[in-house]
């Protein structure tokens, strides 16, 4: 068998892995198998690149080749093991982000490589379909590589979360827009200048934060969900710049599966994607609200530790709503023992999964997955919704927007429209919760005033811990 023979086979292996992987993460219960068979293929695909430029199929000047590829992949692999294996639970979705910034950076810095090499620094030139692939890959790896980095700092704080709207920023969107269309068009039609390359380059920077910046809190899962369909399709443009199969069929799968969870995620908040990146809903963690009724005027009933143990003890179906506060407080361990010492005294226990609760796509499955919740108990909204009729008591944690009543039966709500859980259907409701702080929609829950509500204000994990007590004590 030939080396050239080998290389194909490997990227054949490894674009097999990337699709079957992707297929196993349909589903939690095989999304960590889907995870590590992926893995399996992009260790494959770096094998194959290497292989190739130990054949001299890859052109590179210089002698210090070898060195730099290792220096690479120890300061790359190192960075990506510790960050993985140190990350909170509540800093993940940052870490998607960061991650994304970098997909994009990457496959943009690939593309201007490859454009200054053609310009005159190199020995080759690029075709017409190779340019416009550059074009594309340097445009939406760099809006990718700002706007994620500009996502991952509101969601880590040094970014506020609310929407900054700045003057005539549209405008100016539009004004970026045209820049990028016109010096595009020009290194298309009339040649490849590494001038036009560059201001190319600033416009697509800059736009990537312009972009981002207007975005509200509630809407940054459908952000990273978008920012990562831009990553994947920046990395197979990325393929067809170096014509490298394994990129593109990478990079496609990213981003067709990336699109559609964000058609998805929009459709779950009854909104269009063009609403999002334009509208700029949510105000993220900046409003408190400090005192304990609701816009609505109504009063919140506060339970004790003890009432909420015997409601939850002598319940038959209890739903759980995890929400971002649960993921704030660490409490994923602490309400999975919760609920199974409500399975040992014949309680069926639910988890009501909103597509978008938390800060990320999947977030919640995520946070219960590492506590060992079965899968079966993960139920998607959809089907949970009916059941909420029968439940005895609906237990929320942290979850705020996706319950609110409002945005079934007030059109003025920004959140009208928006699907949501049922939890105001329960016989039962109670909500843990730190404070009367509105969610990322800045608005007040009208669940909390519901005369079925009681609030218990702390930590969710100090309070399930006691809740855990108070069960036992019965």
């Amino acid at each position: 068998m030939s080396l050239d023979t080998l290389i194909r086979l490997v990227y054949v292996v490894a674009a097999a892995c990337f699709v079957l992987g992707l297929h196993l993460m349909n589903s939690p219960a095989t999304a960590r198998r889907g995870n590590q068979l992926s893995a399996v293929g992009m260790a494959g695909a770096v094998l194959g690149t290497l292989l190739l430029i130990a054949a001299g199929d890859v052109s590179a000047t210089g002698t210090l080749i070898w060195p730099i590829i290792v220096v690479g992949i120890v300061i790359g692999g190192g960075a990506g093991a510790y960050s993985a294996r140190t990350v909170k639970m509540t800093a993940m979705p940052q870490l998607v982000s960061i991650f994304n910034a970098m997909g994009g950076g990457a496959a943009a810095l690939v593309a201007i490589d490859e454009f200054v090499r053609a310009a005159g620094v190199g020995p080759h030139t690029l075709g017409t379909t190779e340019v416009v692939a550059t074009v594309l890959d340097v445009v939406i790896g760099s809006v990718t590589f700002t706007g994620s980095l500009l996502a991952a700092g509101k969601l880590q704080g040094i970014v506020t979360g609310t929407p900054v709207k700045l003057p005539f920023g549209q405008a100016f969107n539009v004004v970026l827009a045209v820049v990028a269309l016109a010096t595009a068009l020009y290194l298309v039609v009339v040649g490849q200048v590494l001038a036009v390359l560059a201001l190319l380059l600033l416009a697509a920077l800059v736009f990537g934060v312009t972009m981002v910046l207007p975005i509200g809190g509630a809407d940054m899962p459908v952000v990273i969900s978008l920012l990562n369909a831009f990553t994947g399709t920046a990395v197979a443009m990325a393929g067809f710049v170096i014509d490298n199969p394994v990129l593109i069929i990478a990079g496609a799968l990213v981003g067709a599966s990336g699109g559609i969870l964000t058609k998805l995620m929009a459709d779950a908040m009854n909104r269009s994607i063009l609403n999002i990146v334009v509208g700029g809903f949510g105000t993220g963690d900046s409003t408190v609200a400090t005192t304990a009724t609701t816009a609505a005027g109504g009063s919140v009933r506060e339970l004790t530790i003890d009432d909420a143990a015997i409601q939850l003890a002598y319940a038959q179906h209890v739903i759980v709503v995890p929400g971002y506060g649960l993921a704030v407080a660490q409490a994923q361990h602490v309400t999975a023992e919760l609920a199974g010492l409500l399975e040992e005294r014949g309680v069926d226990v639910k988890y009501a999964i909103h597509p978008v609760a938390g800060r990320m796509p999947g977030h919640m499955n995520v946070l219960l997955a590492e506590a060992n919740v079965p899968y079966p108990q993960l139920v998607e909204m959809d089907d949970i919704n009916p059941e909420f009729q029968r439940a005895d008591v609906a237990l929320v944690l942290g979850a705020n927007d996706v319950t609110n009543p409002a945005a079934r039966s007030d059109p003025s709500s920004p959140i009208h429209g928006m699907p949501i859980l049922d939890v105001d259907k329960a016989a039962s409701i109670i909500v843990v919760k730190r404070s009367m702080r509105p969610g990322y929609a800045g608005i007040d829950n009208q669940l909390y005033s519901d005369p079925k509500t009681g609030m218990l204000f702390g930590d969710a994990k100090d309070v399930l811990t006691h809740l855990i007590s108070a069960v036992k004590a019965l």
